[in-house]
């Protein structure tokens, strides 16, 4: 493919079926009309995303987030709904893996014209039709059926917005915490009498 360069991409039909469907329809066909639905893409930034979705789910109205990504924005989606979660505790999660057609459109590369040479005949294009898998993760705070797949109950450690269970003390530099030996040598003193360890 050294002498095509990609034109564009275009998600193909669907060939129907049970995950199947339109464009429009999701892996979550049954979801709360407030919702919100996070595209991840290869480029976003996860602080954008998380920011976004933060605000977004700290308003009483929102009781859903879905994040969606396909090909390589799939580790950014699973990244973005563990954030999420360790966030905001409590939150209901369900998976869904599906596979999209995506169909690429190819050109190929006009031939370098040598000196005496007319320009060549016109581009001619190829189209390769690929399986990428897709990833949508559900954030519910509402108590979701644990008996479909895909579902993960709420985390039981506590997140981060949640009180530390005991307060710490606070120790200088200088000072080694409890049951840590310090950074330095113990050396015996001048003129103390030296023991012998095998006596």
């Amino acid at each position: 493919m050294e002498n095509f360069r990609k034109v564009r991409s275009e998600e193909a039909p669907a060939g129907g079926g049970a995950e199947g469907g339109g464009p429009g329809s999701g892996p979550f066909a049954d979801l709360a009309p407030g919702a919100v639905h996070m595209r991840v893409k290869e480029g976003s930034k996860i602080r954008n995303l998380l920011a976004f979705a933060t605000a977004s789910m700290a308003q009483p109205a929102t009781r859903a987030i879905v994040f969606s990504g396909c090909g390589r924005a799939t580790t950014k989606t699973v990244t973005c709904a563990e954030i999420l979660k360790r966030r905001l505790a409590g939150l209901h999660q369900v998976t869904r893996l599906r596979y999209r057609s995506v169909r690429e459109v190819w050109q190929s590369l006009p031939p370098e014209p040598s000196p005496g040479q007319a320009p060549g005949a016109p581009a001619a294009s190829l189209s390769v039709l690929k399986n990428v898998p897709s990833l949508a993760i559900l954030l519910s705070k509402d108590a979701l059926d644990p008996r479909q797949p895909g579902y993960q109950p709420p985390s039981p450690h506590p997140g981060p917005s949640s009180p530390p269970a005991a307060p710490t003390a606070k120790r200088s530099r200088s000072e080694p915490a409890a049951g840590e030996a310090s950074g330095k040598r113990s050396q015996p003193e001048p003129g103390a009498a030296h023991e012998d360890p095998t006596a």
